[in-house]
């Protein structure tokens, strides 16, 4: 009996141990919203047909992420995604791995606008894209190239710093943060 209390009061103490702190959560929310506005006025700044587009969309998402690639690639973000016309927002996990020719970390943001409420509930509740790329970044900024939606959505990766040259077939995948939301 002893050792059951033992357990049960062990499992208790980790469980409260493992409880975030909502002040903790709140500057966690307020760091991915300032960085999401950052990452939107930057964006509108580099390309005249993003800010076009931003107006049409039902919402829009913008991660921060990290990508490092040794033979195998892997990364990892944190994000929000914006209903515009509610402004509710769900903050989200990014992961990727895959494998590749290359060598190289880089930081950057990807922006996605979502043209419809289909689009938006989808990738909320199903969140996953896969790649096949070819890409050379080099320098402190990347080029965002013109876009248009295309199934829905509009995408806009804009690289922070760093030197990544690379071919790569890697799988991507977001998810709803159980600790921000």
């Amino acid at each position: 009996m002893k050792k059951l209390l033992l357990s049960i009061a062990l499992l208790s103490l980790a469980a409260c141990a493992s409880t975030p702190d909502p002040q903790e959560i709140a500057d966690k929310r307020a760091e991915i919203d300032a960085m999401a506005s950052a990452s939107l006025t930057r964006l509108f700044e580099e390309s005249s047909g993003a800010k076009r587009l931003y107006d049409e969309c039902y919402a829009y998402a913008v991660f921060s992420n990290v990508k490092v690639s040794i033979i195998l690639t892997g990364g990892g973000g944190k994000g929000v995604v914006v209903q515009k016309a509610s402004k509710s927002r769900t903050y989200m996990n990014m992961g990727m791995g895959g494998i590749n020719i290359g060598l190289g970390a880089h930081k950057y943001q990807v922006v996605f606008l979502f043209e419809s409420k289909k689009t938006y509930d989808d990738f909320i509740e199903y969140g996953w894209t896969a790649d096949a790329t070819a890409s050379a970044v080099a320098g402190v900024k990347g080029a965002s190239a013109e876009t248009t939606f295309t199934h829905g959505i509009a995408i806009y990766p804009m690289t922070d710093v760093g030197l990544m040259l690379q071919a790569d077939i890697s799988g991507t995948k977001y998810w709803k943060s159980k600790t921000l939301n």
